[in-house]
């Protein structure tokens, strides 16, 4: 691994080297201090201190969006490559994107794009997987099926849950409109489950289920039971499912008498002209939730937004179906959290499993492609208006620095301030990282 000569960081009045705190912290002078943890403390002082974010809004488009034709087009490649759309000017001088994310090119002096994330996991449950936990996904053979054997791993999610914990009465970890695929807690327990909206914002009739106690009991006959239930639950512990449904009774009651949790879920609230601007989509109203729910106190909100697997007709679908949501969605977001000063303190991600084919197939489509993404970030402490790395001229693969699913989530936990070389221990005594290799990405930073 080679260290760049041009970091230091201070420590008693002298500039101390990476080289010389290695060699210190080797000979036990530091105590505790190994290789990640000076990576960290590093890449922590390159930001300037403390962490910006407080809370990330994770915006998966599962299926595989077409990045190609979106953020990363190849005009000069031959007609089979580039496919039909056109390259526009954004407002960052010298940066280009696909003529239908025009909402998006007039903000992009307000988010980076990194054209350079590359995997090899070209499967939707088990890329997504990878995504999410940063651990490749393992199946066993079952009957007549694939069954997922290592359900044990947390998600981006629930780590940041159990670092960072809830904040004013509203869940840590949220869902909408659906549960993420591989969004769970695995052996951090139901406790750093994700609290999911089963319900799509975009309906006329969305509410939140089960958020308001039930009228026909009333508030002293609703206190009465909580005060039975936790005199049943009273003692030891309760282990098992007993325990895991214990742990979703108390977050249900929490959700239910907290005030800021019922205001920041009602929709409703927010202006027509808000709404519009988002979009009529279930990706845009899903981001405005997303907004309020950070607003009030998230620390993460994953929006699940599907049907990017494109191996067929992708033109015209693309440019009517999928990407104008993506566009608005994100351009409103970002915008909204800027106008609304939220921005430095929220981190928006948006990406896919993976990207698609550089060549078209014969059924007028691309199929799935991880060795190359565009993924692109907002807020949160990132620098903006910047392009981190390239494809080459078909965009088949980056051509150099290729940045690793490791990578992202690294920084990804170090810009909320999250220490991802901390270990912690299954429940049979099996040491897990919260990320497994991987280094932060200094030039988001």
């Amino acid at each position: 691994m080679e260290l760049s000569r041009s970091s230091r960081r201070p420590t008693g009045g002298r500039l101390l080297s990476r080289r010389l705190a290695l060699q210190v912290g080797a000979s036990g002078f530091l105590p505790g201090l190994t290789l990640p943890g000076l990576l960290h403390m590093q890449a922590h002082a390159a930001t300037g201190g403390a962490p910006k974010a407080k809370s990330c809004i994770f915006l998966f488009l599962q299926g595989g969006p077409s990045t190609i034709d979106m953020w990363d087009l190849k005009p000069d490649a031959p007609a089979e490559i580039r496919g039909p759309y056109k390259s526009i000017r954004t407002s960052v001088p010298g940066t280009l994107v696909g003529e239908h994310c025009f909402r998006t090119a007039k903000i992009a002096d307000k988010f980076t794009m990194l054209r350079n994330h590359s995997h090899n996991d070209n499967g939707h449950i088990t890329g997504s997987h990878y995504v999410l936990t940063g651990v490749r996904a393992a199946f066993a053979d079952g009957a007549n099926t694939r069954v997922p054997v290592n359900d044990l791993y947390p998600s981006i999610g629930s780590v940041i849950s159990r670092e960072l914990g809830p904040r004013a009465g509203v869940p840590p970890y949220i869902n909408m409109p659906h549960p993420l695929a591989a969004g769970g807690p695995g052996f951090y327990g139901a406790e750093h489950a994700p609290f999911v909206i089963e319900s799509d914002p975009i309906q006329p009739d969305f509410e939140v289920k089960d958020l308001r106690p039930d009228e026909r009991l009333g508030e002293p006959r609703t206190a009465r039971r909580h005060k039975l239930l936790r005199s049943l639950e009273s003692g030891p512990t309760p282990s098992g499912r007993a325990g895991t449904m214990a742990t979703y009774y108390q977050k249900a009651h929490d959700l239910m008498t907290s005030p800021s949790a019922r205001k920041a879920f009602d929709l409703r609230a927010e202006p027509e002209k808000t709404r519009l601007a988002y979009g009529p989509t279930s990706l845009g109203q899903c981001a405005l939730l997303s907004r309020r729910l950070v607003e009030a106190g998230c620390r993460f909100v994953g929006v699940d937004h599907g049907s990017w697997d494109t191996h067929f007709s992708c033109f015209p679908s693309l440019e009517k179906d999928l990407i104008p949501h993506a566009d608005m969605a994100f351009s409103a977001l970002v915008t909204d959290l800027y106008e609304r000063g939220l921005l430095d303190s929220t981190l928006v991600v948006m990406m896919g499993e993976m990207g698609r084919t550089p060549r078209i197939n014969d059924k007028a489509g691309r199929d799935h492609w991880s060795q190359t993404q565009t993924v692109l970030f907002a807020g949160g402490g990132i620098q903006p208006g910047r392009v981190i790395g390239a494809t080459d001229k078909t965009g088949s693969a980056p051509t150099a620095d290729p940045v690793s699913v490791a990578d992202i989530l690294r920084t990804i936990f170090h810009l909320m301030g999250v220490d991802s070389s901390k270990t912690y221990l299954t429940p049979v005594g099996r040491p897990v990282p919260i990320v497994n290799g991987g280094k932060v990405i200094q030039g988001l930073l």
